[in-house]
């Protein structure tokens, strides 16, 4: 399995002014990317608004954006699904283009038992060699992926880890205790990269980073060599950037972002729309306040 990566950017999907996902500057964007930091990339995650792409669209981007960025950075699929069938299918595809692993969104809307998430992640793990990261997000899908669950299908070889989004700190640190060695836990919201990584995580699946990506990857290298105040000292610079993104839902900041600082990823799908006035001043004024990493060239 290849190196994945600390700091990976959920990458946002551009699309032109019809609406339609624009390949060309998803390569771009992917790029500079790495450029400015990140280490690797996931596709059609929520900040790629998973909910509104079809399956073609998907499996181009994860074709497209592997393409483009070759062995300079990994590429992880978004793969899940609330349909187990479904994440199977798209999971084989994704394993067919040659991306380094899927990232495997906890089922949302039918609310399964933690028995069926346990079912329906070793399903998904048996279907594909990739290695598959897990993705517990219950502010999104209303059940939450238990730590006896997490602990259980760690032991499922090709499950390496984790995108823990829950916010509950004592639920990570069960995780980082009592999964297999080698288990890998990724905050998946930007404030909590520094508590988790500080509990023994190891990185960061990041929207922020879009923006500050070469200041995250200092920050994490910081805190991993174990100068504490210096990491505490960006986070807490940071961390009214990180609150910015998420002052209405994920990816309407980020995007709005983007297209401010003259990247441009065009407007999101319906049902999501651009921010209203206040939320776009307050994304407008907060970015005025920190040094923009992503090269604007494109």
């Amino acid at each position: 399995m290849r190196e994945l990566g600390r700091l990976l950017t959920a990458m946002v999907t551009p699309f032109d002014e019809n609406g339609e996902v624009d390949y060309e500057q998803a390569k771009k964007l992917a790029l500079a990317l790495l450029d400015s930091g990140s280490d690797g990339l996931v596709i059609v995650g929520t900040t790629g608004e998973s909910p509104t792409l079809i399956r073609d669209e998907e499996v181009r981007l994860f074709t497209e954006i592997k393409s483009a960025v070759g062995d300079r950075g990994s590429v992880i699929a978004g793969t899940g699904s609330n349909s187990t069938a479904e994440a199977i299918i798209t999971t084989k595809a994704a394993e067919q283009v040659g991306v380094d692993a899927c990232l495997l969104v906890v089922p949302y809307y039918n609310k399964p038992m933690q028995e069926g998430l346990y079912q329906h992640f070793r399903a998904v793990a048996e279907s594909t060699s990739l290695p598959c990261i897990l993705y517990n997000v219950p502010a999104r899908t209303v059940t939450s992926l238990a730590v006896d669950t997490v602990i259980k299908l760690s032991q499922i070889d090709n499950i390496i880890g984790i995108k823990e989004a829950s916010g509950n700190l004592d639920q990570v640190s069960r995780i980082i205790s009592d999964t297999m060695e080698g288990f890998l836990v990724y905050s998946g919201n930007d404030n909590d990269t520094l508590p988790i990584l500080s509990l023994g995580g190891y990185g960061v699946i990041s929207v922020a980073s879009h923006l500050v990506g070469n200041q995250m990857q200092e920050m994490i290298k910081l805190a991993i060599e174990g100068n504490s105040a210096k990491a505490a000292q960006i986070h807490r610079d940071l961390l009214p950037l990180f609150n910015a993104m998420f002052v209405v839902s994920n990816p309407i900041p980020i995007k709005y972002a983007l297209n401010h600082i003259g990247f441009r990823v065009g407007q999101p799908r319906l049902p999501l729309c651009e921010p209203d006035e206040k939320s776009a001043a307050q994304i407008e004024a907060t970015l005025k306040k920190y040094r923009i990493d992503l090269p604007l060239s494109q």
